[in-house]
């Protein structure tokens, strides 16, 4: 009975290991969209989180997104006090622990798709919410520049951007829908694929 409890544990924290390492390397790679400013880049990491949070557990996803910026933060250091990665871990676990709750009571294409919307909108508003409240002004006062130059940054590519609600309405806000929806394109054709071997 010990032995086999050892196996299981041994093979999840492996499937979590690996789920992490790979959350942290895709970190990387960073798409800019054309209607944000420079400082929004869409990273995929929160790929792995999703499939290790629909494979073995909403609170797998949590501890896979903890991971990655945990690594992160010790092997590339920060600009950001630790907050970005904090900002990052907290939108990320509400994502993908969202999602997969909701996945976890009917494990059906259907309810993939309806906890993917409902982790897309809960990441949005609290992104939203955040970074109006709190990001901006911190990240403003972190740099010591005026709160107007994200402001700036974000009217240059986006002409509804005038003012800090505007940044936020029409380019934080869409930036994380698309986010969101990007991420779940990517996530069920490959969770179907994986599946199998994270269920073994």
């Amino acid at each position: 009975m010990l032995a086999t409890q050892r196996k299981v544990n041994v093979r999840y924290l492996t499937k979590t290991s690996v789920l992490s390492v790979l959350a942290f390397l895709i970190m990387f790679i960073e798409v800019p969209l054309w209607f944000a400013p420079p400082f929004l880049k869409i990273d995929f990491s929160d790929i792995p989180a999703l499939i290790g949070a629909f494979a073995l557990g909403p609170m797998t996803g949590v501890v896979i997104e903890l991971i990655k910026n945990v690594l992160n933060l010790a092997l590339e250091g920060t600009t950001t006090a630790g907050v970005g990665e904090l900002a990052n871990f907290i939108v990320g676990s509400l994502f993908v622990f969202t999602a997969a709750s909701i996945y976890e009571k009917g494990k059906s294409f259907k309810s993939a798709i309806i906890g993917l919307i409902a982790g897309t909108l809960v990441m949005t508003v609290v992104a939203a919410v955040a970074n109006y409240f709190f990001l901006l002004p911190f990240y403003s006062k972190l740099y010591g520049l005026p709160i107007d130059s994200f402001v700036e940054m974000g009217a240059v590519l986006n002409k509804y951007v005038v003012d800090v609600k505007s940044l936020v309405i029409f380019a934080i806000t869409p930036f994380n829908i698309v986010k969101g929806i990007l991420i779940s394109a990517i996530t069920i054709p490959l969770y179907k694929r994986i599946s199998p071997i994270l269920h073994k």
